[in-house]
């Protein structure tokens, strides 16, 4: 099964742009997205520094828009992705790009909400002196033990021996002055304490502008960087990108969740590294394909013809489907049983899994098609469990 993820902020380095831009195609793509996100990308792209790009309302709009025009070249032909791809995930201003690419919102509404995020989280940032520090190797509980100590966020949790800690510029000294038992520090060069309390004005400020964006539920399975969870139902991924500004990513959570899922291929689209470096460590025998210039599109369409299977989430004009949010038991409410229609936001039951229970919602409601698992079964993240006719809903 194939998984395409996309990068965050500090993927980006001087000039990866330039050879992509060769390609007539792709160029004029990207122009059209610099254009709507009002930002000269190309420059950004190729002639600007380290440090200009390294400005968070530099950084995200930049990588999102690489990573959809990428997404083109791979697939010229959109639907083709679909019959490939069995999920997406993003690491933080990724989602967007995950989101867009899985049509949950358009291209040309991604580039207005990362350039608004963007500027959001820059101006968040400079009301009080933040930042971020990674911490590399070192027991886990130990880890998070001595940031909670100081008051400090695991904004980040990548996985097996990489958690990035975030906080004020006294806390992260007071953590450098008395690390973990094993553990290497290294000051990240960003503008503030991304993904922790201290963004909260930024998810005020986007928040009031996502009530105006529409959405489509996700075309393929999209894995939520809040919690590993599936999400199948556009408005709630909508909300979780505009939530996640302020929230810990939980990289850690969304590797476990493609385990479950029975990934055998993840690529990840340019600017590229990262996260295929992450998934060596945590996914031990997963293939991997770091995208980075155009020269290796023909191997990438290889990797996603050997990997890639149709995902049972493609859409239909017909039916729709609630899925298992993630692996565990399901345990189906005695009340929809009985029903022959659910109502919209009808609780169907929920999944027991070793972390917690979680409840599974029919946003939209509608008439029973057929029950597509029974109680007690053991369901993966993205499974079908119902299948309903969009009319009769409430």
């Amino acid at each position: 099964m194939l998984v395409i993820v996309a990068p965050g902020q500090g993927a980006q380095t001087p000039g990866f742009l330039q050879p992509w831009l060769e390609d007539r195609t792709f160029r004029s793509r990207f122009e059209w997205l610099s254009t709507v996100a009002g930002l000269d990308l190309v420059h950004y792209g190729t002639e600007a520094d380290a440090d200009a790009i390294r400005d968070t309302r530099i950084a995200q709009p930049l990588l999102v828009a690489t990573g959809l025009v990428a997404a083109l070249e791979l697939f010229p032909h959109p639907a083709d992705a679909f019959a490939q791809v069995g999920a997406v995930a993003g690491h933080s201003v990724g989602e967007l790009t995950a989101a867009a690419g899985a049509r949950v919102i358009t291209a040309e509404q991604a580039m207005v909400l990362v350039r608004e995020r963007g500027n959001a989280m820059a101006e968040a940032a400079a009301t009080t002196p933040t930042g971020m520090t990674a911490v590399l190797g070192g027991d886990r509980d130990e880890v998070l033990a001595a940031l909670a100590s100081h008051g400090l966020t695991a904004a980040n949790d990548n996985g097996p021996g990489q958690i990035v800690a975030a906080g004020t510029t006294e806390q992260l000294a007071a953590l450098a002055a008395a690390p973990p038992a094993k553990a290497r520090l290294m000051p990240l060069s960003v503008a503030g304490a991304f993904h922790t309390e201290h963004m909260e004005p930024a998810v005020g400020h986007l928040g009031a502008l996502a009530r105006s964006v529409s959405t489509h539920d996700p075309r393929t399975a999209l894995i939520s960087n809040r919690d590993g969870q599936v999400v199948h139902d556009g408005q709630e991924v909508l909300r979780r990108l505009v939530g996640q500004i302020a929230s810990p990513v939980r990289w850690d959570l969304c590797l476990d969740t493609m385990a479950d899922l029975g990934v055998t291929g993840i690529l990840e689209m340019p600017p590229a590294g990262t996260l295929t470096g992450i998934a060596k460590r945590a996914l031990k025998g997963v293939d991997t394909f770091a995208l980075k210039t155009p020269d290796q599109l023909d191997d990438a369409r290889a990797f996603c013809a050997k990997h890639g299977e149709y995902s049972h989430m493609d859409s239909s004009p017909t039916w729709r489907m609630v899925v298992s949010p993630n692996k565990g038991t399901f345990h189906l409410s005695s009340e929809a049983v009985e029903l022959d229609v659910l109502p919209a936001g009808a609780t169907i039951g929920d999944v027991a899994s070793t972390r917690d229970r979680t409840r599974v919602v029919a946003t939209h409601g509608g008439q029973i098609v057929e029950w597509l698992v029974e109680d007690g079964d053991l369901v993966s993240p993205g499974q079908p469990l119902v299948r309903l006719h969009p009319e009769g809903a409430n």
